[in-house]
């Protein structure tokens, strides 16, 4: 049996309400025809079969709007079955009101139109055969209408009134649905646009992840033998006697410690070190050992401003997250090598880090094109992966990222994290 989701087409939950609304008009211009009919006209109805149907229709509303909160969209079959489910409530008023010799009979058009602009064509043709059948039946079956003495004598005289108001009403019905119907696909358009974009970058990520992953493997080996080698070097007699390079090997030994943690990292966020329990810490501890890492990095040059207070969440320290804020941190100590300023604070129920420099803060182009891939103006190959990295690894923890210039000069990146994407949850560890 398959799992797959179903498939409904786009904008049909906007389409279904579109349908319901118009069913409300129905029900309250249906009423205050019948009042106006009767009360103002004189003309004699059967009120009971008449007004029961407004009264169903209203009740279908109320069923579809406490059954459609929780739903996606709607499938083709039924929207099909909403418009044949007014086109047969018309019919069922025309017959008791005199059938094709109502001007409202027209309205049958407005149905089938709908159902051209809502339904592909095979369906729409369904909607085109039922409203036509109907048409066909109430002209040679339905009920006639009781005319007052006035009318009568001349049928013809409120024949052409209902006309005009019959003719006035499919107008602004069909404008103002038509305008409605066409903004949803619009809608529909930039929705899938924006969906094939995001396709297409994390396209780019996975081809990246791929990469990464492949040359975190390939260089485990070399430096785990430059790691042996250096652990001979430092019991060689001539280094022992030699303070300058036993520190200059202490220095590369330090540097290939940090190269191979930047290599476990890659393998973590792979999804490959299967073999070791997610860190758990605080919001902020998990803040202040990253500041701590570059304030040392930097010389001092990288400060925090930790605005956290006492409700501090427990969370699980995210390789992923930790590289792509590192990123940010080295982007702005490129433009600004004697100052960056980290910040966390809580706002609702966001983690919001912020990086903050002095340099020259970013270009307008680069504004409208920040977060896409390769958009960089530092002018070499592969600029702009990092902030690109950033963005998409925000949106699949369910964050953003906003940038900007402040006003005292400098760039600032925001980004801002859903604590429940970095919650620690202890049934979930157990």
């Amino acid at each position: 049996m398959s799992n797959r989701a179903p498939h409904f087409p786009p904008a049909s939950a906007r389409n279904m309400a579109l349908l319901v609304q118009l069913r409300w008009m129905a029900v309250v211009g249906q009423l205050i025809t019948i009042w106006a009919t009767v009360e103002m006209l004189g003309v004699r109805l059967p009120l009971a079969h008449l007004i029961a149907l407004p009264v169903l229709l209203a009740l279908v509303n109320l069923a579809t709007w406490i059954m459609g909160r929780e739903r996606e969209g709607y499938s083709h079959l039924e929207l099909l079955a909403a418009l044949m489910l007014d086109v047969g409530s018309l019919a069922w008023q025309l017959w008791f009101s005199g059938g094709t010799t109502n001007p409202f009979a027209f309205l049958f058009l407005l149905q089938i139109v709908i159902g051209a602009i809502l339904l592909p064509p095979s369906w729409s043709w369904i909607v085109a055969a039922l409203s036509v059948a109907a048409f066909a039946e109430l002209t040679f079956d339905h009920r006639p209408l009781d005319l007052p003495a006035p009318f009568a004598s001349e049928p013809m005289q409120i024949y052409l009134l209902g006309s005009l108001l019959c003719f006035l009403l499919i107008a602004a019905l069909l404008v103002f649905f038509v305008i409605r119907i066409d903004r949803n696909r619009r809608q529909s358009d930039a929705a899938l646009a924006a969906l094939r974009q995001q396709a297409a970058e994390e396209h780019h990520i996975v081809r990246m992840g791929l990469l990464a992953s492949g040359a975190a493997h390939e260089l485990g080996t070399p430096l785990a033998t430059i790691s042996v080698l250096l652990g001979d070097w430092k019991q060689h007699p001539a280094l022992t006697q030699n303070p300058d390079l036993a520190a200059e090997v202490d220095e590369m030994a330090t540097e290939l410690h940090r190269c191979k943690a930047i290599v476990t990292g890659i393998l973590q966020s792979a999804g490959e070190a299967r073999g070791e329990k997610p860190e758990v810490t605080t919001l902020s501890a998990f803040v202040q050992a990253i500041a701590h890492e570059w304030h040392v990095r930097s010389g001092g040059t990288v400060l925090l401003d930790n605005r956290i207070t006492d409700d501090d969440p427990d969370i699980v320290s995210d390789p992923a997250l930790r590289q792509v804020i590192g990123n940010v941190i080295d982007n702005a100590l490129e433009v600004s090598p004697h100052f960056a300023l980290l910040s966390a604070s809580i706002e609702a129920d966001d983690a919001v880090i912020a990086v903050r420099d002095r340099g020259p803060g970013f270009a307008p182009e680069m504004l409208e094109a920040f977060g896409r891939p390769y958009s960089s103006t530092k002018g070499r190959a592969g600029g702009g992966l990092g902030l690109f990295l950033v963005v998409n690894v925000l949106r699949k923890l369910g964050g953003k990222v906003e940038v900007g210039n402040s006003a005292d000069g400098g760039a600032l990146v925001r980004m801002t994290l859903p604590l429940t994407a970095l919650a620690y949850r202890r049934s979930a560890a157990a």
